[in-house]
């Protein structure tokens, strides 16, 4: 019998599945529903509900639930071996919160099968609609939280992040505010990994430490609810939120509710879920200190992995619980290929492959030439006024703009990122400008690390699913090896290494600190502005 595990990530915009089989070290099954597409009636648009009010970004919770049907009757209907199931696990979108009343634990416990997710769930809403974390209404209510716990310092030393309006504290206290009887209506807080992982549990779920502190209410070094940081939020807040548990941890078996309508297995594991960050740490395979993956996306995210807790003192980076144990951080740079697609139009360059050809017309370091590329206002370091910075750089110098933009994004990530006291061992690239040889190039001689390119379709979801499979294995009394549960799933591209040249790294070792010295000057000048 083949050891099948199944992972889920109920993100902003879809609910993914991936199985997979454990001994052939396979992905045997790969699924997502857009919510858009396939719950038109929700009248979402990117997952999210219409508001007039652009700060506000709300979506129906009883929409992920019904997602979760859908996509069960859909493997069943795929002839997925559903009753060969040992464990379910999964994650959720970060940040996001779901508000259940007194009657939700009991529904859970007696899911009817004859009716669908949505049709049980009724009346066990306190709060119709979900924050979730693109939601950015709430910086009143980061700066009340952040004032009684001390200032971004003591705040992001407590609960891992400074207070960021997308967090769930600060949500939960403006909910508090604003609809004070709804909230004393609120039995359970819920985060959306635990939502989803109490429909298939049939209880209300913990909330692991991955996703937990997400929220500005864990303590991080200790993993348990902060009580100051509770106290700044919200009344009564420790007797609404659940227990914390580790990421992948037996709750029990899975509910009937699955067993009998799509034939899952009755004996499978229901499982802790993480956050989506969290998951896809695992689905990269970074489970070792000195691991770190950077995805090249719309944004550029830095995923890390951390033994010991570490915390930054500026507040820009988040630091996690890992669901393989210790710690992960991510820092997240908003003008990433943004920036890259606006410096291409601003040149007429046709495609990247030519934008390497111009990039290569000058010579690491960019004799001293610099650029600060914030398009967009900037999260990493944290930048209001968007606005195009040079420095001894013309306007006109196409390939020295084009240099520029490269060398300053990963002398960024290196600056902002040397609070973890991590040195890589090597980088995973994701993301679609990691097919870029000419930006990897910039990226291995900044690092003065190997890089390889990853492709991991579906990474979150993959994590929940060997999540699943190292909680099942806990549970039967084994005490399963990290790097084991993940070989073979998150293997780099083969042949896609590239090496640093050292002459170009002794460039930027130099250079780094005059482009820091830099940076701090202009931020210091659009604040005196």
């Amino acid at each position: 019998m083949a050891k099948l595990f199944l992972g889920l990530d109920s993100s902003t915009q879809s609910l993914s599945a991936v199985v997979i089989d454990l001994d052939t070290r396979k992905v045997v099954y790969e699924h997502s529903l857009n919510f858009d597409q396939a719950l038109p009636h929700h009248k979402t648009l990117n997952g999210v509900l219409p508001n007039r009010n652009p700060l506000v970004k709300h979506s129906s919770p009883l929409m992920w639930a019904e997602a979760l049907d859908l996509m069960f009757s859909k493997m069943k209907k795929d002839r997925v071996a559903l009753g060969e199931i040992l464990a379910v696990s999964g994650s959720g979108q970060q940040h996001g919160s779901v508000y259940l009343t007194a009657r939700a634990a009991q529904t859970l416990g007696k899911l009817n099968p004859a009716k669908s997710l949505v049709e049980n769930l009724k009346g066990c809403l306190s709060r119709k609609n979900s924050p979730i974390w693109m939601d950015s209404s709430t910086a009143a209510e980061c700066g009340e939280i952040r004032h009684k716990l001390g200032g971004i310092r003591p705040t992001a030393s407590a609960t891992g992040s400074d207070t960021f309006e997308r967090f769930t504290g600060p949500q939960i206290r403006k909910f508090h505010k604003t609809e004070p009887a709804a909230y004393a209506k609120t039995e359970h807080i819920a985060l959306v990994s635990s939502f989803m992982a109490s429909l298939l549990a049939g209880k209300i779920a913990p909330i692991d430490f991955g996703d937990g502190a997400g929220m500005n209410l864990m303590d991080i070094a200790k993993k348990i609810w902060h009580p100051e940081a509770l106290k700044a939020t919200a009344p009564k807040l420790k007797t609404k939120l659940p227990a914390l548990a580790p990421s992948g941890q037996a709750i029990g078996k899975v509910s009937p509710y699955f067993t009998e309508k799509f034939g899952l297995n009755p004996e499978a594991l229901a499982t802790v879920w993480t956050g989506d960050n969290p998951a896809s740490v695992i689905g990269l395979g970074l489970i070792q200190p000195g691991q770190v993956a950077i995805s090249l996306g719309t944004s550029d995210t830095l995923f890390g992995s951390m033994k010991k807790c570490r915390t930054d003192g500026k507040g820009e980076g988040h630091v996690f619980g890992s669901p393989a144990g210790g710690y992960m951080t991510l820092i997240c740079f908003k003008n990433g290929s943004l920036a890259r697609e606006k410096m291409r139009e601003l040149y007429s360059i046709k495609n990247w492959d030519k934008f390497g050809e111009v990039l290569n017309q000058t010579r690491p370091g960019n004799d001293g030439k610099m650029l600060l590329p914030w398009f967009e206002p900037e999260i990493v370091p944290r930048v209001n006024q968007p606005g195009i910075h040079r420095l001894d750089l013309e306007e006109q110098d196409a390939a020295g703009n084009c240099r520029a933009l490269f060398e300053s994004q990963m002398m960024s990530m290196r600056l902002h990122s040397a609070w973890m006291k991590v040195s890589p061992e090597r980088i995973l690239a994701t993301g679609g400008a990691s097919n870029n040889p000419a930006l990897l190039q910039v990226l291995a001689n900044v690092m003065n690390c190997r890089v390889h390119r990853i492709e991991v379709s579906k990474s979150a979801a993959l994590g929940g699913a060997l999540q699943a499979a190292h909680g099942w294995l806990t549970a039967a009394g084994q005490k399963p090896k990290w790097e084991n549960i993940v070989a073979g799933f998150s293997d780099p591209v083969p042949n896609s290494e590239v090496r640093p040249d050292k002459k170009a790294a002794k460039v930027y070792d130099g250079l780094i600190k005059e482009y820091s010295a830099w940076e701090r000057q202009v931020i210091k000048s659009l604040a005196a502005e």
